[in-house]
């Protein structure tokens, strides 16, 4: 969070540069503690990664090696390797009076070299590239694994065979990203006729281009790098000598992520294969009315990634897809997979001359250009695609479903917490609703219209939205819970979200909190309420779930003077949810449904080996079991839970 607060606080307009801070801070001196603070953090980071990740990975016999630590036998068949399989693709890039400074483009790694010769007057710079396309971790055989960029360093002989002296450090620069296309256009009181119809795609491509060529923010060089080269690599990437960062270790740690661990299945999770929702495993593939037939029974919870995806969300739309009887299929699209079967079955649908919306959001960060191709191609296929609303992120991750049954039409509506990607639902905790409640499917038809309109609907029906009723609506749903409490009724929350930092819905919480309402919050990241403090919250607990999937399914819970409210949607609580973003927040209506929540919920709260407690001085400790007390991960008990049904 902090290293994304440098790299959107350094590519601001010069109108965001001026404005202060909730506590009175200019964006300048919010960057320098943001600095600040990403050293102290990467220190952390690097510490652990040299001297318990390395060591325990040793332990296991899977070792990072150095070169220079290599036998003489062991280097010489990885020098055969790099001359086959890795020089061949190399290119060097010297900078002299002929040779400008070539671009470096951002979270590359570099070798910067300074070669000398006896035919030189002085020594070349010499910048070389770690090629992304070979493997970063090498195999040595018996031994462990030495990292690309250190084959190169000891092969730059092979190189540069005539130099007297080569001395190789590594580096790689980060660049700056805008968070928001519109910062191009900061009056929002411009005419909609200055703006071109479906100018937007033109933003967001040319912000793509904008950000490949953004400046630097950041410069990391490895430890023992001279003063003057990396001063002076620093001026040639015309970056603050503030930013230039000192890394013990190995840089782009990311890689860590690629690590190859075969054959051994002792250090990994044991696979975990998601398993079909109990009442759609009777389901008829060929008979697209069987799946709609058991949304009618009544409304199903689906909690990926323990509920398999594909029998559930994918094989919805393959329903529709099939189904004579569907006339419409609308859909939001913010992020999803690279080979995607929901692409597929919409392209294909709309070929079958279903009336098929797509709401494709193209100022995704980091999702632009796949997104864009991907309403470039539903849009051939026939599909109406809307990219986006105007000045807002379209988050909502809605999908509606029109049928004709009979003497009328059926809205089926799927209302998620989660992106519709195949790829993160394997990976994501993310929370679905499927029903054909008609208060419901009338709210979602109103947010596909306003979608598709640009006109904000005057009624969603039961539904929360944001930026229109969402934030006022939780303010109400607190405060009513603050007003129960001093009355002597029943009275709490309970939630589970990725981020809190709205500061209104923080405070209304401190309110209710000194007003004796319990709250208990499991919050994942970001968390910028103070929990447990005398005085100001004291009857406010907070946590955070990290287990082997990433957390992202938002429920709340508010007691409601014993008649409690569950809510499931796609926003937390954060300003850019309520107020920037078009978000989507549904009641839970089914009884059954509610009771399934309400053990999730508890489930989460008894995790006492991978939740972490939040602490009134702003420091998390990992809940321990006692010493007489059983492991219980709230993970595993899904699994286990879903399994057994």
């Amino acid at each position: 969070m902090c290293h994304e607060a440098v790299r959107r606080t350094a590519a601001s307009d010069s109108e965001k540069k001026q404005r202060l801070s909730p506590d009175g801070l200019k964006p300048i001196e919010e960057l320098q503690l943001c600095r600040k603070e990403l050293t102290r953090q990467r220190g952390v980071l690097s510490n652990l990664v040299q001297h318990e990740l390395r060591p325990a990975l040793m332990a296991e016999g899977i070792s990072i090696l150095d070169h220079n630590d290599l036998r003489e036998s062991q280097k010489k068949k990885l020098d055969l390797y790099f001359s086959r399989f890795v020089q061949p693709i190399l290119s060097p890039l010297a900078v002299d009076i002929g040779h400008p400074f070539p671009f470096i483009s951002s979270l590359s790694l570099n070798l910067a070299i300074t070669v000398h010769r006896a035919d030189l007057n002085q020594p070349l710079f010499i910048r070389l590239k770690v090629p992304t396309n070979r493997p970063r971790w090498v195999k040595v055989a018996e031994a462990g694994f030495v990292p690309l960029e250190q084959l190169m360093e000891a092969n730059l002989e092979q190189l540069f065979p005539q130099s007297t002296k080569i001395e190789c450090h590594l580096f790689r620069v980060i660049r700056g990203a805008k968070d928001d296309p519109w910062d191009l256009y900061p009056d929002k009181n411009h005419e909609e006729s200055e703006y071109e119809p479906g100018g937007l795609i033109d933003m967001v491509s040319g912000e793509l281009t904008a950000r490949r060529f953004a400046g630097v923010v950041r410069l990391q060089v490895s430890q023992g790098m001279p003063d003057d080269l990396k001063f002076w690599i620093c001026r040639q990437l015309e970056a603050d000598e503030e930013d230039i960062h000192e890394i013990e270790g190995l840089l782009s740690l990311t890689d860590l992520a690629r690590f190859n661990s075969e054959g051994r299945a002792d250090l990994q999770y044991p696979p975990h294969i998601p398993v079909v929702h109990p009442r759609l495993r009777n389901h008829d593939t060929e008979d697209p009315d069987s799946f709609f037939a058991e949304i009618r029974k009544g409304d199903l919870l689906l909690h990926h990634p323990y509920h398999d995806y594909e029998t559930s969300i994918v094989r919805f739309l393959k329903s529709a897809m099939r189904d004579p009887k569907v006339l419409a299929l609308k859909l939001t699209i913010y992020r999803t997979s690279s080979s995607s079967p929901i692409i597929r079955t919409l392209t294909e649908a709309a070929k079958a001359g279903k009336q098929v919306v797509v709401l494709v959001e193209i100022t995704a960060r980091f999702d632009e250009a796949p997104n864009i191709a991907w309403g470039e191609q539903l849009e051939k296929a026939g599909a109406h695609v809307v990219y986006g609303v105007k000045r807002l992120k379209t988050h909502v991750k809605l999908g509606l479903v029109v049928r004709e049954e009979k003497d009328r039409l059926r809205r089926y509506v799927h209302l998620s917490t989660g992106n519709y990607h195949t790829g993160t639902a394997r990976l994501y905790e993310d929370l679905g609703i499927l029903t054909c409640n008609p208060e419901l499917g009338e709210g979602v038809s109103e947010v596909f219209n306003e979608l598709s309109s640009a006109l904000p609907a005057e009624n969603y029906g039961p539904l929360l939205v944001a930026p229109h009723n969402l934030r006022q609506r939780f303010m109400e749903l607190i405060r009513n819970e603050t007003d129960n409490a001093k009355n002597g009724k029943p009275s709490g929350i309970r939630a589970k979200m990725n981020q809190l930092q709205d500061p209104q819905l923080i405070h209304e919480l401190y309110q209710a909190s000194q007003a004796g309402v319990p709250i208990l919050l499991n919050v994942r990241g970001l968390c910028c309420l103070r929990a447990r403090v005398h005085g100001l919250s004291p009857t406010i607990q907070v946590f955070s779930t990290l287990g082997r999937f990433l957390e992202h399914g938002r429920i709340y819970r508010f007691e409601n003077g014993g008649d409690p409210l569950f809510f499931i949607g796609s926003a937390d609580w954060m300003r850019r949810n309520l107020d920037k973003r078009m978000e989507t927040i549904t009641p839970v209506l089914d009884a059954d449904v509610k009771q399934e929540l309400e053990e999730i919920l508890s489930i989460y709260e008894a995790d006492n080996c991978t939740a972490w407690d939040l602490f009134e001085d702003g420091h998390y400790e990992r809940r321990e079991p006692d010493i007489d007390e059983a492991k219980y991960c709230a993970q595993e008990t899904f699994i286990r839970l879903a399994s057994e049904l």
